[in-house]
């Protein structure tokens, strides 16, 4: 067992688990630094094989499209639509996965001759129609194949009304299916119940993808384009910013696909995209996964929230310059706007909890207003989520609909809840971390009592408990340039693959500084080696390190920090503790 101990601030310290002799099996086997094998070892690695893969994995190691089981069914028609010359309408959902997805299969079908037209709903809680808003425009353009992205496991009353119209529906999607399977040409989802798709983590742009992949592979070998005809690898920046925008978690194939997709924004020719990232002062050379999170997607999310999500697929599409510069302003623009909404929504919730404390006495947090905007709810219950570790539901209303978004921590699952109480909603669909609901306002007392109840029942104390994984010790004689090289190799980091996190045992040589209002630089030593340490938010923390000479052990992660063109090793600090 790994040994938990409290940290006397506010989270607890959960210390690796140390196997001294796998562990030196690992440092021989793949000549790597003894602490970024012990981060190997505290991740879960048990055989050289998963290690192997994890370190070394390249773009031939992705599983075969064919492994869906009615993939043939789904490029059998599509490959009917291009002979036939129809209509092909992909709908995709308002997030960047959906984005993404969109965008490349339409970019994809284009560039293999195929008729392929778009349609991203613009959905709020008093229009949640899902994938019916689009008929009406599919039947105008004469659509007969329509392709979803990202949605539409969970519409099988919705689908049965486009296939009355005689249109052909594909699902792709990665969300978690409910009881009933809409009734169409072909389902993709790789968390199907019958599923032998061995990456459950793909995500909406993932499945777009494959599908694409599996039409080159059919059109390739049957003569009818040439393997030089089409590079998939071209898709692959929209692959990485829509599986890094929606959390998909960076192991196994997500891994490949995202270490992949960055190297390809450096090649991308995609106009709308470079103008974005010009915006967002990010090089399309050096892009990060910490920028795509940070600066990127919310740029795109914030069409989905507060504008039209529309124009996200026209800026990826967009080929004329002075266009694109224009679009992606327009999205900046958003951007702060819904910001501005945020801050306002983030602020009456913090101040109903601070005002209503015995809302915490719970595991759960349920909170509903009709004063919020439903478009900025998902990042309210993921901070909320996060900062208080439990289970969050917000839940914006508006014309007696209730629009809700479910963030929560591993030790409760949303799907079962959520299916238990299926009799109260209208909608729901998502997966076990991250959840939307659509629920008439009389029944959201009903559904908060329930949902509470039951987390209350199956959380115990400790689980709501912050809690920081620690990965392995160092010693700051360890921290060189050479080593933050090596650190290269965990990389993409993201979910599912966050930085390791180091701890050591340090002096505090002089009190620290705060710096810009809330972030704390530390002076810090060890064997006669001094570093800096920068805890950004945590100016909190200085009443308890106020004397010279403390002794400290610290959690952080190294990086290299440049001033001036000088380059220094900087400890980022994620917790502190008073020895």
């Amino acid at each position: 067992m790994k040994e938990v101990k409290e940290k006397e601030h506010s989270l607890f310290w959960v210390y690796p688990n140390y196997k001294p002799e796998w562990c030196d099996s690992v440092i021989e086997e793949f000549n790597l630094h003894p602490a970024i094998a012990q981060v190997l070892i505290s991740r879960g690695f048990s055989t050289f094989e998963e290690i192997y893969s994890y370190l070394y994995a390249k773009l031939p190691n992705l599983h075969s499209p064919d492994l869906f089981v009615q993939m043939d069914r789904a490029v059998e028609r599509v490959e009917q639509a291009l002979q036939n010359n129809e209509n092909i309408l992909i709908y995709g959902d308002n997030d960047v996965d959906g984005i993404t997805g969109t965008t490349l299969l339409v970019e994809f079908l284009q560039q293999i001759g195929g008729n392929a037209y778009f349609f991203i709903p613009y959905r709020t809680s008093s229009n949640p129609s899902v994938i019916t808003d689009a008929l009406d425009y599919a039947i105008e353009k004469k659509c007969t194949l329509f392709i979803t992205v990202d949605c539409g496991i969970t519409a099988a009353k919705e689908i049965e009304e486009v296939v009355k119209r005689d249109i052909d529906v594909i699902i792709s999607d990665h969300h978690e299916p409910t009881d009933k399977i809409p009734h169409c040409v072909a389902t993709l989802n790789p968390k199907l119940v019958n599923s032998r798709y061995p990456n459950r983590e793909l995500t909406g742009v993932g499945v777009a993808f494959k599908l694409a992949h599996a039409i080159t592979n059919k059109l390739v070998s049957e003569g009818k384009i040439s393997s030089t005809a089409i590079d998939l690898k071209r898709y692959l920046d929209l692959v990485a910013l829509g599986t890094i925008a929606d959390m998909g978690a960076l192991v196994g194939e997500n891994r490949i696909l995202v270490r992949y997709g960055l190297r390809q924004f450096a090649k991308t020719k995609r106009i709308g995209l470079l103008k974005l990232l010009e915006i967002c002062e990010v090089k399309n050379t050096t892009i990060s996964t910490a920028d795509i999170a940070s600066k990127i997607a919310p740029r795109l999310n914030s069409l989905g929230r507060i504008a039209d999500p529309i124009k996200g697929v026209e800026l990826m599409l967009i080929h004329n310059s002075d266009e694109a510069t224009v679009l992606a302003q327009e999205l900046d623009d958003n951007n702060t706007q819904r910001q501005q909404i945020e801050r306002r929504d983030s602020d009456d919730v913090e101040a109903y909890i601070k005002a209503n404390p015995q809302i915490l006495e719970n595991k759960a947090i349920v909170l509903h207003s009709d004063k919020w905007h439903p478009g900025i709810i998902p990042i309210i219950a993921a901070r909320l989520s996060k900062q208080y570790n439990r289970p969050t539901l917000i839940i914006a209303v508006n014309g007696g609909i209730g629009k809700g978004s479910i963030r929560t921590i591993p030790e409760f699952p949303l799907l079962k809840p959520l299916h238990e109480n299926a009799d109260l909603l209208m909608n729901f669909g998502g997966h076990d971390f991250a959840a939307g609901l659509i629920i008439s306002e009389e029944n959201i007392l009903k559904f908060k009592k329930s949902f509470i109840q039951k987390a209350n029942m199956a959380l115990k104390n400790e689980d709501i408990l912050p809690k920081m994984h620690l990965d392995a010790r160092v010693h700051f004689e360890d921290l060189t340039f050479e080593f933050l090289d090596s650190m290269q190799l965990l990389e993409p980091h993201g979910t599912g693959n966050s930085p390791p996190i180091f701890y050591a045992d340090v002096t505090q040589t002089w009190p620290p500084k705060i710096v810009g209002k809330t972030h704390l630089k530390l002076y810090l030593e060890q064997n006669g080696r001094m570093l800096e340490g920068i805890g950004f938010g945590l100016a909190d923390h200085r009443s308890r390190l106020t004397k010279k000479n403390l002794k400290l052990q610290i959690a952080f992660t190294p990086h290299i920090n440049v001033f001036l063109n000088k380059s220094s090793i900087q400890l980022l600090i994620k917790d502190i503790k008073v020895k």
